[in-house]
């Protein structure tokens, strides 16, 4: 494994390394089937405990999103209040055949916010289903436009705040011992201080509190099925669910890979046997199916496409390229580095004869606050031919079509890319190992240095590939299928 950039400001534990220890832990303990307070505690904070750790030991930044500060927090309590009281999904006893769980956060697609891996089954079953979406806040906010099939999770997550607060959780001693022992090993493996009984305390009360009252919804919308973006943060639900006897669907949002504790579990053990997890997955395409042990079959992982993007790379597949435009995917975690491996380009290619041009796509969780945190990214504001792009005013789609090269860690948006052709380098940086499925096949080349990343440039030669083996042509009679004759694929 080569030295990774950055060395000086980044942890020398991989994350495959991170992984690992934890996948070892998981089989000497039977961490996934342990249970504490008659829920498997395990399975709640699997990948909080994974983030958390990481954190510590420095392979991941933290998210750079805007923070919530107390006063965000003051101004948004009344709003909390407002939407619990009129938008509660609580309330009436109508039944609704499908509820949908949607990403919180939205993206302005065609003059409305919306959350791009979720709308598209409005159109495609409202016409035939009655249905009902639970949005749950981004930042404190919603922005999507309020219709009467909208109803907000502020109840919930505000019962569930006040009830941890109000509630003292009390283990026994043999619970608390088994927590200890995995306390112990986690700390002196990583070299860290992690309280896990609290995290286990906290996460085990949202769970009690949050499964009762998604009980009360299902009993109240009696659905067969449930749609949701992002299954591993809604685990009560799921619970619930399953519970009740409702097949739960989960939409792909985002990279999967065996590095993934949302969806990897490497033990035998644990096949078939993860509670909280998904009855299916809709995947991007069946590129997905195999790049994790997921603790189902491999028939769950059902390709269906990603229609957002359908829609959207229409108008701009056929566009020229820019031969010497360099566009950088940024994200919150490795943002400090890329930003920094950037700046260290644009600067040593400055004096070529080619004049390039760079690109710095910053996630939306950047926009507010790049200025703040990233230093090298303001430098790069004074480098001819440098543009950061800190709004949604451009299209990622229109800027991947005009792009020679991109650069990034293990961005979704990277996939995208290779649709519009972009010759790919992968940074060696923590969760590049997401990636490494295609560094393998060579659909895309690894770098560690700015020499490295220069002197590919001319010389760059990758593997070809089936685009539509990473997102599918989206066609709704697979799902029409899917649900069709109560639900004949399970």
């Amino acid at each position: 494994m080569p030295k990774r950039s950055q060395k000086s400001s980044i942890s020398n534990i991989t994350i495959k390394e991170v992984c690992d220890t934890l996948f070892s832990l998981e089989e000497k303990y039977d961490l996934n089937q342990m249970k504490i307070q008659g829920v498997y505690a395990w399975q709640l904070v699997r990948i909080y405990v994974y983030y958390e750790i990481s954190r510590k030991i420095g392979v991941f930044g933290s998210p750079q999103q805007a923070k919530v500060t107390i006063i965000d927090k003051i101004l948004s309590f009344l709003p909390f209040i407002k939407n619990s009281l009129f938008s509660n999904p609580l309330k009436g006893d109508h039944h609704r055949d499908i509820l949908i769980f949607d990403h919180p956060r939205k993206v302005n697609h065609c003059e409305e916010f919306k959350d791009i891996y979720s709308y598209f089954l409005r159109d495609d079953l409202g016409g035939e289903y009655s249905y009902e979406i639970i949005e749950t806040p981004y930042l404190n906010k919603h922005l999507t436009k309020k219709e009467n099939y909208i109803k907000y999770n502020d109840r919930i997550l505000l019962g569930s705040y006040f009830y941890k607060k109000r509630t003292n959780l009390q283990l026994k001693a043999s619970e608390k011992d088994k927590i200890a022992n995995i306390q112990r090993e986690i700390n002196s493996n990583f070299n860290i201080d992690i309280d896990l009984l609290n995290i286990i305390k906290n996460h085990i009360l949202d769970f009690e509190y949050q499964y009762k009252k998604y009980d009360q919804l299902f009993k109240k919308r009696t659905p067969k099925y449930i749609f949701v973006v992002v299954a591993y943060e809604n685990q009560a639900m799921i619970a619930a669910a399953k519970d009740n006897d409702i097949k739960v669907i989960e939409l792909q949002h985002g990279t999967i890979s065996k590095y993934h504790l949302g969806y990897n579990y490497p033990n035998e053990k644990d096949k078939n046997n993860i509670k909280y997890f998904p009855n299916k997955i809709l995947s991007f395409g069946s590129y997905w199916k195999e790049v994790a042990n997921y603790p189902t079959s491999s028939e769950d992982i059902i390709p269906i496409g990603f229609p957002y993007l359908d829609e959207n790379i229409k108008s701009y597949l056929n566009i020229e390229k820019n031969r010497n435009q360099i566009l950088f995917i940024s994200q919150g975690v490795i943002g400090k580095y890329l930003s920094e491996f950037a700046y260290n380009i644009a600067k040593k290619l400055e004096d070529f004869k080619e004049n390039y041009t760079f690109i710095y796509k910053l996630h939306p969780g950047e926009y507010s606050n790049w200025r703040d945190n990233y230093s090298y990214l303001k430098k790069c504001e004074n480098l001819a031919n440098f543009h950061i792009v800190d709004n949604e005013e451009a299209s990622l789609y229109e800027l991947f079509s005009k792009s020679e090269y991109q650069v990034g860690v293990f961005s979704t948006a990277i996939y995208e890319g290779l649709l519009f052709n972009c010759k790919t380098f992968i940074l060696d940086l923590p969760g590049s190992e997401y990636m490494d499925s295609l560094v393998e096949k060579k659909h895309v080349k690894k770098i560690v240095t700015a020499h490295e990343f220069i002197d590919s440039l001319s010389n760059f030669k990758i593997n070809r590939y089936d685009k539509d083996f990473f997102f599918k042509k989206y066609n709704k009679s697979t799902l029409n299928k899917l649900i069709k004759n109560n639900y004949s694929f399970f």
